[in-house]
């Protein structure tokens, strides 16, 4: 399970850094992501109407060095707010963490001009991703169920057993600067 989840999650990776390559930017990882982010997130569920919900991603050096807030705010009223915040780990490797304040961690790596995390919670994987392209960010996620798993392969070291998973949501949206 572990190795098809790596498998997918270097597969979206690759996806992002070809993409990068195809067109280069020079954004740089955190300056260019600071801002005021706002724009509409597209929800695709299989058999189900496409939802589209606002949302926010506010990010903002704080007091200390190498933090940032990380505030998604999702719907227009504002109701789920989010105010996580990002922090350093090691930044000359790309490695940063979104802290949820409430014990929970979640590491996210950069990418050229794409930041990526994924996240296992209830029995779903997570897998984000938020890139600036020409000026505006687009903002990733795709949702794995781990229980709807099928195996296929022989168990040989040609054909090694494989885990697929069903892709159970995917969401997109482009989120442009506001204000500052």
């Amino acid at each position: 399970m572990k190795q098809a989840i790596s498998i997918l999650f270097c597969l979206f990776i690759l996806q992002a850094g070809l993409k990068a390559l195809n067109h280069p930017d020079t954004s740089a990882f955190p300056r260019d992501f600071i801002g005021n982010w706002k724009g509409k997130l597209q929800w695709f569920e299989a058999g189900k109407p496409t939802r589209e919900i606002s949302m926010q991603l506010i990010i903002q050096p704080v007091d200390s060095i190498g933090l940032y807030t990380w505030q998604i705010i999702y719907g227009d009223e504002g109701k789920d707010n989010r105010p996580y915040i990002l922090k350093a780990v090691n930044s000359d490797a790309g490695h940063w963490v979104v802290d949820e304040g409430d014990g929970i961690l979640l590491d996210s790596y950069v990418h050229g001009n794409s930041i990526h995390g994924a996240f296992t919670v209830q029995g779903s994987t997570v897998v984000d991703n938020y890139t600036i392209e020409d000026g505006k960010m687009k903002v990733e996620y795709l949702t794995i169920r781990l229980g709807e798993k099928k195996t296929s392969g022989k168990g040989t070291e040609d054909t090694p057993y494989v885990d697929s998973y069903r892709v159970a949501a995917y969401q997109s949206g482009v989120l442009s600067k506001i204000g500052k």
